[in-house]
């Protein structure tokens, strides 16, 4: 019997948690269930007296908010504190990027399933569908994956100048300034169309339009930092990257020994300007070796005081012409037989105005802040859909290669070895293109959904690997073979 009192306590106090009851409401209805248990269960004085003792020493405290702190909440919050890092603020602004989107209900425990539901499903405009059906195949059509990759290491001229002509690079620029300005689904649609078929152009079309001074600009830059590059930037008269990397730091913003300090010197003949002497060192930066414009990432400082109280203003974002004195464009990259544009760049007392700051002087010291809001919607798109678009063509040249493939008088899609894999390659190429449009349409619905694109970015590169994996080991000798009609070699 006091087997059974346990076990009906436990069931009740499981189901206060599963239906995440109030405290107050919690523990009346845990009082509830001890009665109706002593009641049944017949429990003899010494033990009721026991089990009521108990229990009133746990919820009393719990209830009573002064009690509570003084002797629950307090120590452990010091025990916590001794064992937990601190965190610093670029970490801090990072978690507070972007918004929280339908991800709060995954992480409550208890999603609203219905809240999902009622999502609109995204759809291409015309405008968007007609762009996808005519300069994006015609793009496609022109791209020799091949001759890119091992016979010219890039893009032909043809090809870069059809990209900027058709505006590729502006896809998310507003029309006012020349630009296409597409939803984010129609974004996401056309760099896994080109992907599918050479992740060198994908790589070229997907980055400007990302993270990227485009979209720092729309979200910070000044009206006249707008004027001037949104134009050139839509009509690919200049050629953006963003500089963040750093060849010790990675990506770990905190740890960049990039430096700027503020000053005064002369520029472009006037005298005493104030602005910003810079030093940099940079690398794995897309479209770095041939851009015209570049955007750097760097700490700045102000020992000086001649912008205020504070010396370490923090992390800032600039916009740096590469014909600027001083910028030099390292020897290009070369990853893994892919032919798109990467390279360093470095910069030895570099000088800039104070209004090539994105967003002018009011945004120094804020630029890791508006990095990681950008990137909230940005890597929503660019990697998901370039990921997807590797799943879509392994499912389509996997799934006929199986048909006309034959073993033993047999295709090979018909023995269980080869279902197994092609059953993942479509299972999570449907999941894929799934998260794809969902991540998609919150964007388009005005969310940075900043836990939902890293949990996107990661998952969706991870399913990719697998499903070229899998894709490799049904085409087997003719998948490791390289040549013009290998589709899956070089995204292996």
């Amino acid at each position: 019997m006091c087997t059974l009192w346990v076990g009906l306590f436990l069931a009740a106090l499981c189901l206060v948690f599963y239906l995440r009851l109030s405290l107050i409401v919690g523990t009346a209805f845990l009082a509830a269930v001890l009665v109706v248990s002593d009641i049944w269960v017949e429990v003899g004085g010494l033990s009721q007296s026991l089990h009521w003792l108990i229990f009133l020493g746990i919820a009393v405290p719990l209830n009573i908010p002064f009690m509570r702190r003084a002797v629950i909440s307090d120590r452990v919050f010091s025990i916590f504190k001794k064992v937990m890092p601190s965190m610093s603020s670029t970490e801090r602004e990072a978690l507070e990027a972007g918004s929280v989107w339908w991800d709060g209900e995954l992480f409550s425990g208890k999603p609203d399933w219905v809240k999902l539901l009622d999502t609109p499903a995204p759809k291409l405009s015309p405008e968007e569908r007609a762009f996808l059906d005519g300069p994006t195949e015609t793009l496609c059509q022109m791209i020799d994956d091949w001759t890119i990759t091992q016979v010219d290491r890039d893009l032909p001229p043809e090809v870069w100048a059809y990209i900027k002509v058709q505006g590729f690079f502006g896809m998310i620029i507003p029309k006012r300034y020349g630009g296409l300005e597409f939803s984010a689904l129609a974004h996401s649609s056309v760099v896994m169309k080109i992907s599918s078929r050479s992740v060198s152009a994908a790589v070229t079309v997907m980055v400007p339009n990302s993270l990227g001074p485009a979209e720092l600009l729309l979200r910070y830059g000044t009206e006249q930092q707008k004027d001037h590059y949104l134009p050139r930037l839509a009509k690919g008269e200049e050629i953006p990257c963003f500089a963040l990397t750093s060849p010790e730091a990675g990506s770990d913003a905190a740890a960049m020994t990039d430096s700027g300090v503020v000053c005064r010197d002369d520029f472009n003949g006037e005298k005493d300007v104030l602005g910003i002497r810079l030093n940099w060192e940079k690398r794995y930066i897309t479209l770095g070796p041939v851009a015209t414009v570049l955007g750097l990432a760097f700490k700045l400082y102000d020992p000086s005081h001649l912008l205020g109280e504070k010396e370490e203003l923090g992390i800032t974002c600039a916009l740096i012409p590469v014909n600027t004195p001083g910028v030099e464009i390292g020897n290009r990259h070369f990853p893994l037989n892919q032919a798109f544009m990467n390279g360093p760049n470095r910069g030895k007392d570099v000088f800039i105005p104070m209004d090539w700051l994105i967003g002018g002087e009011q945004r120094a010291g804020q630029g890791w802040r508006m990095l990681m809001e950008c990137l909230a919607a940005g890597r929503s798109i660019s990697l998901p859909a370039l990921s997807t678009g590797a799943g879509k063509l392994a499912s389509r040249a996997t799934g006929a290669y199986s048909r006309v493939r034959k073993q033993f008088k047999t295709p090979i899609g018909h023995f269980e070895g080869a279902e197994e894999g092609l059953a993942r390659i479509a299972g999570l190429t449907y999941m894929m293109d799934a998260a794809r449009t969902l991540t998609a349409a919150a964007v388009d619905l005005g969310e940075s959904p900043s836990v939902v694109s890293a949990v996107v970015k990661y998952h969706l590169t991870e399913n990719m690997r697998q499903v070229v994996n899998d894709a490799m080991d049904v085409h087997g000798g003719s998948g490791i073979c390289m040549g013009p009609s290998n589709l899956l070699g070089r995204v292996y």
